[in-house]
């Protein structure tokens, strides 16, 4: 009997939207709540100084290659095209928001 050891049998790429310089941060984990977490207590290097953040968007995989390629598409500029008009009445909303 073979018995498989996986690491982990979640994978998540999220899209936060930074309401301060009203851009995209893609990230890829497979914890999505506690890595949101780190996010807002600003212990993520690359969003610290674009707080608030709110999550706009996340795609879950059970498989972590499927993840990290679905990552890498949505950073190419192909993939935040097809993001943006995806989600095209919340960037609208968002857009508005002073705060």
């Amino acid at each position: 009997m073979q018995i498989n050891v996986r690491r982990s049998d979640k994978y998540y790429v999220y899209i936060l939207f930074s309401l301060k310089d009203k851009k995209f941060y893609t990230g890829f984990t497979t914890d999505l709540k506690d890595r949101l977490s780190r996010h807002a207590r600003g212990e993520v290097k690359s969003t610290t100084n674009r707080k608030p953040l709110k999550l706009i968007h996340y795609e879950y995989f059970v498989n972590e290659n499927d993840a990290r390629a679905r990552e890498i598409f949505l950073k190419s500029g192909f993939g935040r095209d097809n993001i943006k008009k995806a989600l095209q009445k919340t960037l609208e909303e968002l857009q508005k928001d002073k705060n």
